[in-house]
């Protein structure tokens, strides 16, 4: 019910990826002599694409910052700190209330140090953090060892190491079932569904787009036209359909043609990058403005004009595409909105098939009453004539444009930090927007374009009911009220000033041996968190997602919820020694043991990260990943209970 409700609001928001190990920050460290006395080590940073890594100095309370850490200086000492030319970009963040600094791109910092001998080692380790729009990584430490020529290394005794395998041995509960959460994502049903979702909103724009006045009034004369234009009757309903066919080969051409331009990856970014949703931002405002009457948004008269003189010259198959070219244009005030939403939707799934699925729904609902009214031009009749209330319908469309519009600023604001669009700005622009809607529907406000409205239908009087309703259910949010039924498209929770709704939840265990044994005793599913005390969208989930009421009740009583922070400090009480990607690292720290667990056992990396076991550790459902959506966690969390019982 929820989705079509977005749907028929053009409201509907896809985001869907599969966890994996993540590596957008790579280190390569050198040393140089400078004189006799003195070395220096460099470090170097490649950060990727819309990553950015923490700086030296962070608050307290604040993410992980960059340290370089030193546990052997053996005739060596420090000269000073780290230093760096690279460009240190500082913002303030509410998440922290606090001015956060990180770099972004190639990042170089280097540290002398003086040397007594040629027999100096240093050894050390950098610890970092990293994120981007939509997840943080706090990988092991990257370490470095360098010595001079005279320099004698001693082994480390076998002894000190211990295996994971070796500290736990009741049950395999870090056996890699990487394998079995791909079986349970099964990213290729998921696209497979994602797509139909597409084809299924495409479908719905092009039946809005129909009752627009650029479209409307041109159906009984095409057809007219077609039926007329041939003693034959077949022959006319044949170039109705081949008119009909010709609009649906030109939209999905469109929409090949966006494709082969952005490609995947690009259209997944339009979800996630600031920019871009600053721009989709501008242009739902520029559309909603459109329809509301303040000016037309037309292509070039003369672009019409040759068309139409080209297709009156040509004959056959050529003259009908033409004519529907003409149509396409002549449309483009009404239909350009509606495809630009269209396209803006379909961006979030990163799907090379979704603009020309999306073109095609659009496209056939765009071209069946031309084909319907040629086989039975009986219905032409009982048409509803056109006039004044086709430009009630953009008025409307033009309403749910500039509420969808919010959506894409606020994803800007967060990702920014400008703190211009809280959650209470939002609701109360919404309320605003949506009780408009409702008076405008019953004739209390009126626009350039629109007609006097005598007396109010009882299509136009039910509108106004669900638009005012709906705006007198937005207002408790102004207080904190989790409005589940919006939480998808308004701000985070946390962004709220003013607040009454608590409804907190707490981690039951934070220790991934003492939390699975447990579930054992009480026979229960467990719900894994990997989190982290910089997490800032770990928070956001459980600010925005964990305070939903249903969320609540599972997670405190359905699960034993282990909540695992990986860049926890803390030693453990006897280290081991793990291998990964062919290289020995050492696993000190709780944080490391934690990181370690989700990197061997789930194959991941990023955090926020969920995943749901059975009292043995197996799976009992796919990973979920960053989702403020409080309706898919409660499915998410509904399948893995259902699994866990069969």
């Amino acid at each position: 019910m929820k989705r079509i409700t977005s749907l028929l609001l053009l409201l509907c928001l896809v985001t869907a990826a599969f966890a994996q190990i993540l590596e957008p920050i790579r280190w390569e460290v050198s040393e140089q002599r400078v004189d006799k006395n003195t070395v220096e080590l460099t470090f170097t940073a490649t950060i990727d694409n819309g990553w950015h890594l923490y700086g030296l100095t962070l608050p307290a309370d604040g993410p992980k910052p960059t340290q370089f850490n030193y546990t052997t200086l053996h005739d060596a000492e420090l000269e000073g700190g780290p230093v760096t030319n690279s460009k240190l970009i500082e913002k303030f963040d509410e998440m922290f209330d606090a001015n956060l600094n990180w770099y972004e791109g190639k990042t170089v910092f280097t540290q002398k140090i003086a040397v007594t001998s040629d027999a100096y080692v240093i050894k050390g380790e950098i610890e970092y953090m990293g994120c981007n729009d939509e997840s943080c990584i706090s990988p092991f430490p990257e370490e470095f060892e360098f010595t001079g020529k005279d320099a004698v290394i001693a082994e480390t005794p076998a002894e000190e190491s211990t295996s994971i395998a070796e500290a736990i041995e009741e049950f395999d509960m870090y056996a890699p079932v990487i394998d079995q959460l791909r079986a349970y994502n099964n990213p290729d049903t998921e696209g497979s569904e994602s797509l139909w979702m597409v084809f299924f909103l495409g479908l719905i724009g092009g039946f809005v787009a129909l009752l627009t006045p650029c479209v409307w009034p041109i159906i009984p004369m095409t057809v007219s036209f077609f039926l007329k234009r041939s003693k034959d009757t077949s022959k006319g309903r044949r170039d109705a359909v081949l008119y009909g066919l010709s609009i649906i080969i030109i939209y999905v051409l469109l929409g090949i043609i966006i494709t082969s331009i952005f490609g995947a990856s690009a259209l997944n970014s339009l979800s996630t990058n600031a920019f871009f949703n600053l721009f989709f931002f501008a242009l739902l405002v520029v559309f909603a403005v459109s329809f509301f009457g303040a000016f037309e948004l037309t292509l070039p008269a003369s672009w019409t004009s040759k068309l139409d003189q080209k297709a009156e010259t040509t004959s056959g198959i050529l003259s009908i595409l033409l004519m529907a070219f003409t149509l396409v244009l002549v449309s483009f005030s009404c239909t350009g909105p509606i495809i630009g939403t269209l396209l803006v939707e379909v961006s979030t799934t990163g799907s090379l098939l979704s603009p020309i699925i999306g073109m095609l729904g659009f496209a056939i609902a765009l071209a069946l009453p031309f084909s319907l009214f040629a086989f039975f031009p009986t219905w032409l009749k009982s048409m509803p004539r056109s006039g004044g209330w086709m430009n009630s319908v953009k008025v409307v469309l033009g309403f749910l444009e500039l509420a969808l519009s919010l959506k894409f600023l606020s994803v800007a604001d967060l990702a920014y930090g400008w703190g211009i669009l809280d959650r209470e700005t939002f609701i109360v622009l919404w309320v605003v927007i949506f009780a408009m809607l409702g008076f405008y529907l019953l004739g209390k406000i009126r626009l350039p374009h629109d007609d006097k409205v005598e007396k109010i239908s009882v299509t136009r009087m039910m509108l106004a009911i669900v638009s005012l309703a709906f705006a007198i259910y937005l207002i408790p949010g102004l207080w904190g009220a989790p409005l589940r039924s919006v939480s998808a498209f308004s701000p985070p929770l946390y962004t709220q000033d003013f607040n009454l709704y608590e409804n907190e939840v707490h981690a039951h265990f934070d220790n991934y041996e003492a939390g699975m044994r447990y579930a054992q005793e009480k026979n229960k599913p467990v719900l894994v968190d990997f989190s982290g005390f910089g997490c800032v969208n770990c928070r956001k989930m459980e600010a925005a997602v964990w305070t939903n009421e249903e969320v609540a009740n599972h997670l405190n009583n359905d699960f034993v919820l282990i909540t695992l922070m990986v860049d926890d400090k803390t030693p453990l009480a006897k280290p081991y020694t793990v291998e990964i990607n062919g290289r020995k690292r050492t696993i000190s720290t709780i944080g490391d043991h934690n990181s370690y667990i989700q990197s061997h056992k789930f194959g991941a990396s990023a955090q926020p990260f969920y995943v749901t076991l059975d009292t043995e550790g197996n799976p009992i459902n796919g990973s979920y990943a960053f989702n403020e959506n409080p309706a898919e966690f409660v499915e998410y969390l509904r399948t893995g209970i259902n699994n866990f019982k069969k």
